[in-house]
């Protein structure tokens, strides 16, 4: 199987996983946090793969809460809320994923080591970009969906525009310690062998697994934005 048969199989996969996380129903926001950031920590870490995650984990919820939704008001209620915490879910995992970038430079420098100029710019490119892809893929599919799941997503994109999501909010700290380290690093190269996105898929696969757990309480959205709706 060529790599790129491999990765349309592993997309699938967690596109199905996620579907079925939400018609099961149990701790459907811990499961998909959980699943994307396995998903992100087994695949190369460019823009390109994040797009697809994403877009996986969306179809996914929105499948899995479809069928639900046409039914009672009990069920598509539940179904409703289903699928808002497998959103939450990988608007957390993104998060976090973004947040293990941070920590990955914060742990650099408290070796004395720096990443280059040009491993910092490339990263900086590909964050900029992450929460629009997170909305715009959310808007996407809202508007593909002119059903019950598909007003729920375009409330859960205008939503996350107007009040910030958990990425956003992230990012604005990630993208900050990436700047200044550009600006202290500059054109200078350092120690071989050291990769940013190496190091960030490393520390995500631990925030997976469970082993460092204060990220996940410092990246979750509170309750009050839980309890809304």
């Amino acid at each position: 199987m060529d790599n790129k048969t491999d990765n349309t199989h592993n997309i699938a996969a967690l596109e199905s996983e996620v579907r079925a996380a939400v018609e099961q129903g149990h701790d459907v926001q811990e499961t998909v946090r959980q699943l994307t950031l396995r998903k992100i920590s087994a695949r190369s870490l460019d823009i390109e793969s994040l797009r697809q995650i994403t877009l996986a984990v969306v179809r996914g919820a929105r499948a899995g809460a479809q069928k639900e939704l046409s039914k009672s008001a009990a069920q598509a209620s539940i179904a409703k809320a289903q699928l808002k915490q497998a959103i939450t879910g990988l608007d957390v995992a993104l998060a976090q994923f973004a947040e293990a970038t941070k920590l990955a430079l914060q742990e650099a420098a408290g070796r004395a080591q720096r990443y280059s100029s040009e491993d910092l710019s490339r990263t900086r490119a590909d964050l900029e970009t992450l929460e629009t892809i997170f909305l715009e893929t959310l808007q996407a599919s809202a508007s593909s969906s002119k059903d019950a799941a598909g007003d729920i997503l375009h409330d859960l994109a205008a939503h996350s525009r107007t009040h910030g999501s958990a990425v956003g909010a992230q990012l604005q700290e990630t993208l900050s310690v990436i700047t200044h380290q550009l600006a202290t690093t500059g054109r200078s190269q350092v120690a071989a062998g050291l990769h940013l996105a190496k190091a960030t898929s490393d520390l995500v696969r631990q925030i997976a697994a469970g082993v460092l757990t204060g990220l996940a309480d410092h990246v979750t959205p509170g309750s009050s934005k839980e309890k809304e709706n």
